[in-house]
């Protein structure tokens, strides 16, 4: 792990933190929250802290959203046969299960189809178009989640007078967009482009209703499954998303979807979930079908109606997640051990590619390395045909998606957002590609990005981190992309008993500091050589939940000798 820069962020207008304090009845140090995330004026930090679904923009500002909802319309009133054509990850399957069940209340009873990540790829492809067509005989097809930059294949769908409607948030890999019907995309225009598809869905179930009422829907419902698709697929949580985030996660704790509860019972989320929970309890093991294998059984536990069937699909997939979880391990290893050989000749890109890794887990594997190299990284997985399907991760400030564009001719596919894109190469290529990317960032990206930084929201001392502050806190949620959780500092803290190694890996600490103790976790930092006291600390505060009684909890992201 590379050692940060800590830079402890000045609080812009500090001469307001008072009247904020004494108009919202928060605490000073999330008042300094809100400036510090831009909220200066009274009505904006009133949206914030309290935010309404009757806030949510008309879903017709949204682009092609009118052409997609006549065409929908124009199935429903023929009785057309409609698949909609997913992606395998949570926002693919859960955007799969809105639509189905909005297009169900209206009558008409869309098929799915999901492509199989190792046999099909990604999106529109053609393999797994084939299957489509033959399975289904469809007159339009609904592209959740991809499409965007699957020209060749809506040409040919065009060709053979079958419909395509795009509702999707990924960028166009080419510039130029295919010929459907409607290309329901953010990116088109000039707002809105925190989406991710679930988000989007939801949009056009708005719009639907709209356009013809229909009291068998009820949006609301479904707010739940918009909150997990949101929360997984690491999109910004701002404006129109922190709305559907925050009511989705009052639905999904009170759900009456059988498979969502079955989730949360395999997840052991039992109290009243948040977007941690989301990011890393219900969310993976959604994850881990696709990932693995096929993304029909999280599909099939969404959409259940059935208690039982959900607690055994449920049981599956943590089934299927604990078996990713170590191939993600003995993959990570390998990759580290690789990184670990080349010492200080690391460069400033990491491209690492294998034949025996899964291609499933290789993004879960590039996030690790990034975080722990701190440099835009992608892990690749090679078939015995040497074909490589890889994931990237990137750091603050390097667009994997401008990389990728200066690499185009070595891929056979790449694409995504600017932290996080997938690519498709041959094994014959790998070496330039690797060679090609750093090229690339030795020559478009300033030296100093490579440096972590440890960005300090807020400085505390211990007797402000009390339960007081977690009320006023808690408005500032949901956490996630766009609204990160504040990294607080407090100085010249002394340790006052032996730290204790939990599971063989973990550090609980007992801290103090002018006379207040708190306990704090520092997880997987057992093998860390602690400096001696007193120490600053860098750390973020939750809730715990146990037995009904409320406690402060404390994770230690970072700590050092006291500077005073």
């Amino acid at each position: 792990m590379l050692e940060a820069n800590w830079i402890v962020r000045e609080t812009p207008c500090p001469n307001k933190v008072g009247a904020i304090v004494e108009e919202f009845g928060i605490r000073k140090l999330v008042a300094e929250l809100l400036l510090h995330r831009g909220f200066t004026e009274s009505e904006a930090i009133s949206r914030f802290l309290n935010p309404r679904l009757q806030d949510l923009s008309d879903p017709f500002l949204l682009p092609n959203m009118e052409a997609a909802v006549d065409r929908i319309l124009l199935a429903v009133d023929r009785k057309e046969r409609v698949v909609l054509y997913g992606d395998y990850d949570v926002d693919g399957v859960t955007s799969l299960t809105l639509l189905q069940a909005f297009l169900s209340a209206y009558g008409l009873e869309a098929q799915t189809f999901l492509p199989h990540r190792m046999e099909d790829g990604y999106g529109l492809n053609d393999h797994g178009l084939e299957r489509c067509l033959s399975d289904f005989s469809p007159n339009l097809i609904i592209a959740v989640d991809c499409g965007t930059s699957s020209i060749s294949q809506v040409e040919l769908l065009k060709q053979r007078e079958i419909d395509v409607v795009i509702v999707d948030h990924h960028e166009s890999n080419t510039g130029a967009l295919p010929p459907a019907v409607a290309v329901v995309n953010p990116k088109l225009g000039d707002g809105f482009h925190y989406f991710c598809t679930a988000g989007l869905i939801f949009k056009l179930g708005h719009a639907l209703l709209k356009r013809r009422r229909n009291d068998r829907l009820d949006l609301k419902e479904w707010l739940d499954l918009v909150a997990l698709g949101t929360v997984a697929d690491l999109v910004p949580l701002v404006d129109e998303n922190r709305i559907l985030v925050r009511k989705g996660l009052q639905q999904l704790a009170k759900t009456r979807h059988p498979g969502v509860l079955a989730l949360r019972e395999a997840a052991g989320v039992s109290q009243t979930p948040d977007a941690y929970d989301i990011g890393f309890k219900l969310g993976p093991r959604l994850n881990a079908a696709g990932r693995l294998d096929t993304a029909e059984v999280a599909l099939d536990l969404l959409r259940t109606g059935d208690a039982a069937e959900a607690r055994r699909l449920a049981e599956e997939l943590d089934q299927q997640n604990r078996h990713r979880q170590g191939l993600e391990q003995r993959i990570r290893d390998e990759a580290v051990s690789m990184l670990k050989d080349l010492g200080e000749n690391l460069g400033r890109g990491i491209v690492l590619g294998s034949d025996e890794w899964h291609a499933g887990v290789v993004g879960i594997v590039a996030s690790r390395v990034v975080k722990e190299f701190h440099r835009p990284s992608f892990v690749i997985a090679f078939d015995s045909e040497g074909i490589g399907k890889g994931s990237g991760r990137s750091i603050p400030g390097v667009s994997l998606v401008d990389a990728l564009n200066a690499c185009r001719d070595l891929l056979v596919h790449g694409g995504g957002h600017d932290m996080a894109a997938g690519l498709t190469l041959r094994r014959e290529n790998l070496d330039a590609f690797r060679e090609r990317f750093s090229a690339y960032l030795e020559a478009n990206t300033a030296p100093e990005l490579f440096t972590p930084r440890l960005d300090i929201d807020l400085v505390a001392t211990l007797d402000e981190i009390n339960l007081g502050l977690l009320d006023s806190y808690e408005m500032v949620h949901p956490m996630g992309m766009g609204n990160s959780a504040p990294l607080f500092m407090s100085r010249g803290v002394c340790l006052v008993e032996e730290p204790r190694v939990l599971k063989e890996k973990h550090l609980k600490l007992a801290l103090q500091q002018n006379g207040v103790r708190l306990d704090a976790m520092w997880f997987n930092a057992a093998h860390h050589d602690l400096p001696s006291g007193p120490w600053d600390i860098a750390y973020r505060i939750s809730r715990n939940e146990f037995r009904g009684r409320s406690s402060v909890s404390v994770m230690i992201e970072a700590l050092r000798a006291s500077r005073g």
